[in-house]
C-alpha cells in the first residue's frame, strides 16, 4: 500500500475535514458550482488538471472533476504526473501498489500497469515522495464511490516518451473505459501579469490541440510548466479529440498573497 506523502499538508489528513475542503473546492467563488447528476454520454477521453494544495489549486482543478461526473464516470483513471525529486531517472515509472487516502485506500488496476509494466518500470518506491498524482486521488474518491487507478510518472517528458506512452495506453487500455488525467501546474514564481501572458500561449495550443507547439511554446518561452509531457500525453491519447479549457488562475486568485510571485494553473478536458 502506497502511504499518503502530502496528506495534512496539500489536503487535511483527517476525512471529515477533507471532505468539508473538497466540497467548498467546488463551491468557491473560483469553482464550478456543486456537481450535478452522474452522466451517462461519456465523451471526456482525458483531461488536464492542477495538483498543487487545495487550498490553492482545489477549485480549478474541481472544474475537471465535475466535467467528469456530469459526463459519466469511467472504469479506470489513468493519472500521469511530473516527477518532482528526481526519482524516477529519466525514466517512466508506474505504481502497482493501491493508493491510501483519508477515505481509505484507492485500488490500482492491475490488468492495465500489468500490460504497461511490459515496457516501463514499476517501482511503487519512486511515487513514495511524489504529489503530483497523489493529490487527484482524494477528489477521484468523492465523485467515484468505486474507482480505480493506474499511477505514472514521467521522469522523461520529451515529446518522443509522451509519443511512446500514449501509444501504450492506447494498447493497454484497449477494451476498457478510462480516463486520462495529466495532472500539472502552470507558471511557477513569476509576476502575474507574465504567468497570464506564458499561460495563454500554452493554454492557447492546447486548445487547437497542437502538441508540437505546446512544445515550443513551453520549451521556447522557458515556461515553467511541471507536467507538459503528461498533457501531450492525455492531448494524444485523445487523438482527434475537442479541446476545451475550463479554467485558468493562479495563485494569488486563490490565496491573495504576493502577485509578484504566482503559480498557474489551468483545467482542461478532451472530449470527444
Amino acid at each position: 500500500m502506497r502511504a499518503p506523502a502530502v496528506a495534512g499538508r496539500f489536503y487535511p489528513a483527517d476525512p471529515d475535514s477533507l471532505e468539508y475542503v473538497i466540497r467548498e473546492c467546488f463551491e468557491h467563488p473560483l469553482g464550478p458550482g456543486a456537481p450535478g447528476r452522474e452522466g451517462t454520454g461519456r465523451r471526456i477521453v482525458s483531461a488536464m488538471c492542477p495538483h498543487a494544495g487545495y487550498m490553492c489549486s482545489g477549485m480549478t482543478a474541481a472544474h475537471v472533476y465535475k466535467r467528469i461526473l456530469e459526463d459519466g464516470l469511467p472504469d479506470v483513471y489513468v493519472v500521469i504526473g511530473p516527477d518532482h525529486h528526481g526519482l524516477a531517472g529519466g525514466r517512466t515509472v508506474l505504481c502497482s501498489e493501491d493508493f491510501l487516502t483519508p477515505f481509505g485506500p484507492c485500488r490500482v488496476d492491475e490488468d492495465i500497469v500489468g500490460r504497461l509494466a511490459e515496457q516501463f518500470t514499476d517501482d511503487p518506491s519512486v511515487h513514495a515522495y511524489e504529489h503530483s498524482v497523489e493529490v487527484q486521488v482524494p477528489i477521484i474518491q468523492r465523485i467515484d464511490p468505486d474507482p480505480a487507478i493506474v499511477p505514472i510518472m514521467m521522469g522523461d517528458q520529451s515529446l518522443g516518451e509522451a509519443r511512446r506512452l500514449a501509444e501504450s495506453l492506447r494498447s493497454a487500455c484497449e477494451g476498457r473505459d478510462v480516463v486520462v488525467i495529466a495532472s500539472t501546474d502552470m507558471s511557477h514564481y513569476i509576476p502575474k501579469e507574465s504567468a497570464a501572458c506564458l499561460d495563454g500561449m500554452v493554454l492557447d495550443r492546447i486548445s487547437a490541440m497542437d502538441v508540437e507547439g505546446m512544445y515550443d511554446a513551453v520549451i521556447g518561452n522557458r515556461i515553467t510548466m511541471c507536467g507538459y509531457g503528461p498533457t501531450a500525453v492525455a492531448m494524444m491519447f485523445a487523438d482527434s479529440a475537442h479541446a476545451e479549457v475550463l479554467k485558468h488562475t493562479d495563485s494569488f486568485d486563490s490565496l491573495g498573497m504576493d502577485a509578484g510571485s504566482v503559480v498557474g494553473y489551468g483545467a482542461a478536458v478532451f472530449r470527444v
